[in-house]
């Protein structure tokens, strides 16, 4: 029989209704139960994709006499980290404190209350079943034991990442930004690219900051290594060559096998990064990978409405990356007289080159490209080839079982691809790119807000109302504003700035300076909690504080820019201790620096004019204009019967140019 999970709506809690552990979600009757019964909790958390989250349900929570301890002795409660991020957030940091490491399967015990008193991630079914006893036992005899512990864990958990309210400076200077980037620079991996460490993630962001960084100070050296890094993570295995899309990351140091779930916030900023490098140096390859890459999300991560799903496991058949990895006699099979030239630039041979699986996982070598001069291929033909290539070998694949689909819908995530599909369509100038973001738009306003026009963090179902964090506001408002700089729509900017506001009343403490992660409606749990590091997305704060800089300049409004610039400053002094882990505040401190271009085209001829601002590389700029508008910055400058344009910076704009050629010499000036 299934258990209390069976009406849930997330693919992950769905994944285990029939475990004979008797799972609750997250809610009142569980919690009322442990109370009542005066019974530990165990709080599981993990998500669709992971892997080891799937062996753990395999080893134990299907094991009758797992299942049997689980049972007598305490109430079960399943999290879907990605549905519920800020009970997430909260049993994370308290695993972290008492191991110093995380991850998922997250597995903590706590009090009936909800406090913890022990965690951790991957058990094995004996080692789990030895704690669980242990703590029933400590419960039974001691529970004194576990009430003073479980005091003095909550009270570090609600202290963590407090940071004091530092004075603003007067100013930010570009040693401000080296001092971040010189300890910075003592972890690129000059051989692989990337840092020296293992696994290796692509972190976007990070990357993102240091190619703008490069750019702004002319650190030929960062900037090498940015586009070193970019190179090799797009031939590594971690990049799907046959299907696109990005896996998480690379278990090894070269980028070559990944930890094959592929994830919509990693691909949403991958593109954008890819995208942007593109535009700063124009590598066929980034091309390719953009290309390809939002194809995958058109075809096997988009549903209708345009709505975008979160992710495909790592496995398939109980195998991880049995979907992706050839023999390469299948690749003989399906390529016949090409599947020598393919197979030589892809590293594929007889016994495998990923040696334990004795199959391959397709990566390319830098200068794999080489192949197709020495082959006598142009690079238009070269590109048909390897783009017919892929295509058979796609068709082929797609026979397969398929990896599991997390159909989850994320108003954050959403709001990350939203914006990837923006920033290509402004690069690469491709419609589609347009049509698939106004799509997801119009999705996000119609199934992901609440009756008072407030953000919802997945649509509401079953009964469920979850209203969102403050990543979802951040990304969606980043989402509308870059829709309006894309179509002069202004409806767009003005829903950005009315979800900012929306964020200010329920997630800002103006008394203490901080955003919290939840609103000051949510549910409370043991801790109300910031999110101030950025990881692998880039943390909620300094995703607000970046929108209200730009909304700021939007709309000439001050006050906006005054809450970024104190949450700046009170963050400013951890920059240089870790760099990349405040990736997005120093982009925020690089916005300070080097001035903001404000653009303004008015008139007919406004697209043309705007292509000729896209085709350069300028990062720190907002862009607005049109055949109509109300925003401050329009005032007196739109004439309809003709098209010119205007550049601003530290409050000064030029006089208004009417062509092109005149534009671009305000732009390199």
């Amino acid at each position: 029989m299934a258990n209390k999970l069976h009406s849930e709506t997330s693919p992950y809690l769905r994944q285990h209704q029939h475990n004979p552990v008797e799972w609750y979600p997250w809610g009142e009757e569980a919690l009322g139960k442990a109370r009542s019964e005066n019974k530990l909790l165990i709080v599981s958390i993990g998500y669709s994709a992971c892997h080891w989250c799937h062996v753990m349900e395999r080893e134990s929570f299907e094991d009758e006499s797992v299942a049997a301890v689980m049972n007598e002795h305490f109430v079960s409660i399943k999290v879907d980290r990605e549905e519920r991020p800020d009970i997430d957030q909260v049993y994370m940091l308290a695993v972290q404190l008492m191991t110093g490491q995380g991850g998922w399967p997250l597995n903590c015990i706590c009090l009936p209350d909800g406090r913890p008193i022990y965690g951790g991630t991957y058990f094995r079914p004996e080692d789990w079943k030895n704690v669980l006893l242990q703590l029933a036992s400590m419960w039974r005899d001691t529970p004194e034991v576990a009430f003073d512990y479980a005091e003095r864990l909550t009270a570090g958990i609600q202290q963590s990442e407090q940071l004091p309210v530092n004075r603003i400076p007067e100013r930010y200077s570009v040693e401000d930004l080296n001092a971040i980037v010189t300890p910075w620079k003592r972890q690129f991996d000059k051989v692989e690219g990337g840092y020296t460490r293992t696994p290796k993630f692509p972190l976007p962001n990070n990357w993102l900051f240091l190619l703008r960084y490069a750019v702004a100070t002319d650190d030929r050296e960062t900037l090498d290594h940015v586009h070193f890094t970019l190179r090799k993570i797009a031939c590594g295995g971690i990049y799907d060559h046959v299907g696109g899309g990005f896996a998480r990351y690379s278990v090894d140091g070269r980028w070559h096998i990944p930890h094959f779930e592929k994830m919509l916030y990693d691909n949403a900023q991958l593109v954008s990064l890819y995208a942007e490098a593109w535009q700063q140096q124009g590598d066929p390859l980034y091309k390719r990978v953009v290309t390809e890459t939002l194809e995958w999300v058109k075809r096997e991560l988009t549903g209708p409405d345009g709505r975008f799903y979160c992710a495909l496991d790592a496995d398939s058949e109980g195998v991880e990356g049995k979907f992706y990895t050839f023999h390469r006699s299948e690749i003989e099979q399906v390529l016949g007289a090409d599947a020598e030239l393919f197979c030589a630039y892809f590293g594929v041979t007889e016994t495998g080159n990923w040696e334990e699986e004795e199959i391959n996982v397709l990566k390319a070598d830098m200068d794999a490209d080489r192949f197709a001069q020495e082959a006598g291929f142009t690079a238009d033909e070269w590109e048909t080839y390897l783009r017919e290539a892929k295509r058979r070998l796609l068709e082929y694949r797609s026979q397969r079982v398929r990896p599991g689909l997390d159909d989850k819908l994320l108003a954050s995530w959403n709001g990350l691809m939203l914006k990837a599909f923006l920033d290509a369509y402004r690069v690469f100038d491709s419609a589609e790119y347009l049509d698939a973001a106004k799509a997801n738009a119009s999705f996000i306003r119609r199934f992901l807000y609440a009756d008072d026009g407030s953000l919802l963090h997945q649509p509401a179902a079953n009964g469920k109302v979850l209203p969102a964090f403050l990543d979802d506001y951040a990304f969606c408002i980043d989402a509308f504003a870059t829709l309006y700089e894309a179509t002069f729509e202004e409806e767009w900017i003005y829903e950005a700035k009315r979800l900012l506001d929306m964020a200010l009343e329920r997630f800002y403490e103006e008394d203490q300076k901080v955003f919290y992660y939840t609103a000051d409606t949510a549910e409370q749990l043991i801790a109300r909690k910031q999110e101030i590091m950025d990881n692998v997305i880039p943390s909620s704060t300094s995703a607000i504080a970046r929108q209200l800089n730009r909304l700021g300049l939007f709309f000439d409004h001050p006050p906006y820019r005054a809450v970024a610039a104190q949450l700046l400053a009170n963050v400013a002094p951890q920059l240089p201790k870790y760099g990349s882990a405040y990736s997005n505040w120093a982009i925020l401190l690089l916005e300070e620096v080097v001035p903001c271009s404000e653009i303004v085209l008015t008139g007919p001829g406004w697209l043309g004019m705007r292509r000729v601002v896209d085709i350069r590389y300028i990062p720190n700029k907002i862009i607005l204009g049109g055949t109509k508008g109300t925003l401050p910055l329009l005032t007196n400058r739109i004439a309809n019967d003709k098209t010119q344009a205007y550049v601003c910076r530290n409050k000064t704009c030029s006089l208004p140019v009417y062509s092109e050629q005149e534009l671009v010499e305000l732009l390199i000036n």
